[in-house]
């Protein structure tokens, strides 16, 4: 109980609120050429090392106490404490979503917020290695990662990018492990599926579909995006048009001599796997005529190595069921050389649940998602340690994890 009571002190004697307020301010105060603004800034430092040396000097860990009331509000600083008890371990790997997890659409105007960005760079300076995973493109992410975080952090050799949902893991400044195309260890028959599709997925799609989308630019995934906003009702429309375009056409592919069975049989096959592909199809009225029984074996061996995902409005996507964010995961942290990984993992979606599962299952670490995840998602992170933020407030459990790691360094 000792912690929690230093904690209960921390709060009740100390305004912990005027504190933060200066450390956001000093942190993120933009660069100005001002001598006003540049002595406002430095006034506003002074004041908060005051503030942080009166709680240095009323606890035996002052420094440590000083940073967490910096940092967390009195919410999280206890959040951080229960979370400690219950797993006895600091994070030690923060592996994070992009979009709809640390950006919003509909939160931060799909922008990373600043405090954010800054954030991540404490864990840096504290030595925690980050792996972003995310199902976009690798010169995408590397984009906007070196844009907010700055190149000198992404090429530190502590940051590693899971691209395309698992398919690849970029680790600048690991030589000749600095990139790794997992997709190269997939067999010859899902290689050529894969490159079979990607060559007809425009040229065989009905002309409305063609004008209507585009491929991102994936290194193996094939990804349909619509031409609109992303979730407006013609982006819903389009991506539904996609979604059966691309079934059909896998289903072609995988069944070579009984290519005419083939679109029915993938249909049958997925619509029984994903409850919101059968959703689209039975919208449109393009359920199978036939049962996911009726699928020869060796079709659906393949179908069973192959993942079909729809995001309402945004894409339709074949993957590989073999690789996907834990693989990339694993790889990334391989590299890193995170050899016992306790690891926060903040994601929205299906794929991000799989790595919430996998650090659960092996007390590898714990999960946090956006109130408006995906509703598998947010039963799981409620089973466990229930870190829900708002959208676009990724920053609130970092800095609860902040905490964390700073009241662990007390032993």
């Amino acid at each position: 109980m000792e912690r929690y009571d230093a904690l209960f002190r921390l709060y009740d004697e100390f305004d912990t609120d005027t504190l933060r307020a200066y450390k956001d301010f000093v942190d993120l105060f933009p660069p100005v050429d001002s001598r006003v603004a540049l002595d406002h800034w430095q006034s506003a430092s002074d004041d908060m090392e005051e503030r942080k040396d009166a709680i240095r000097d009323a606890f035996d860990a002052g420094e440590t106490y000083a940073d967490v009331a910096a940092h967390a509000t009195r919410d999280q600083a206890f959040t951080a404490l229960d979370l400690y008890n219950s797993h006895e371990r600091p994070v030690n790997a923060l592996v994070l979503d992009v979009d709809e997890t640390l950006r919003s659409a509909g939160g931060t105007d799909n922008e990373i917020p600043r405090e954010t960005l800054h954030l991540l760079t404490e864990f840096h300076e504290r030595g925690v290695p980050i792996v972003v995973c995310t199902g976009q493109t690798l010169e995408n992410v590397k984009g906007f990662a070196i844009q907010g975080l700055g190149n000198e952090l992404v090429h530190s050799g502590d940051v590693s990018i899971v691209y395309e949902a698992g398919t690849g893991v970029f680790t600048p400044g690991h030589g000749a492990d600095t990139k790794r195309l997992l997709y190269e260890d997939l067999d010859e028959e899902i290689r050529d599926t894969f490159d079979e599709i990607r060559s007809r997925v425009l040229s065989d799609a009905p002309d409305e579909l063609r004008r209507c989308t585009h491929l991102q630019g994936n290194e193996f995934n094939v990804t349909m995006k619509p031409n609109f906003e992303t979730g407006s009702p013609d982006a819903v429309a389009v991506i539904d048009d996609a979604l059966v375009h691309m079934l059909n056409l896998l289903g072609e592919t995988v069944a070579g001599e009984e290519a005419t069975a083939g679109p029915d049989w993938a249909r049958a096959h997925y619509a029984a796997e994903d409850p919101e592909i059968r959703g689209v199809l039975e919208s449109r009225g393009d359920t199978a005529d036939c049962d996911p029984a009726d699928v020869p074996e060796d079709v659906r061996s393949t179908f069973e190595r192959v993942d079909v995902a729809y995001y309402e409005g945004d894409a339709a996507e074949i993957g590989s069921l073999e690789l996907n964010k834990v693989v990339g995961v694993e790889a990334a942290l391989e590299v890193l050389g995170v050899d016992d990984p306790f690891a926060l993992v903040m994601g929205d979606s299906k794929s991000d649940l799989r790595v919430m599962e996998w650090v659960a299952e092996h007390d590898a670490g714990i999960a946090a998602a956006p109130e408006h995840a995906s509703r598998d998602v947010l039963d799981h992170v409620i089973r466990t340690d229930e870190l829900i933020f708002d959208r676009g407030k990724a920053g609130d459990v970092l800095r609860a994890v902040y905490a964390l790691d700073r009241l662990a360094s007390l032993g």
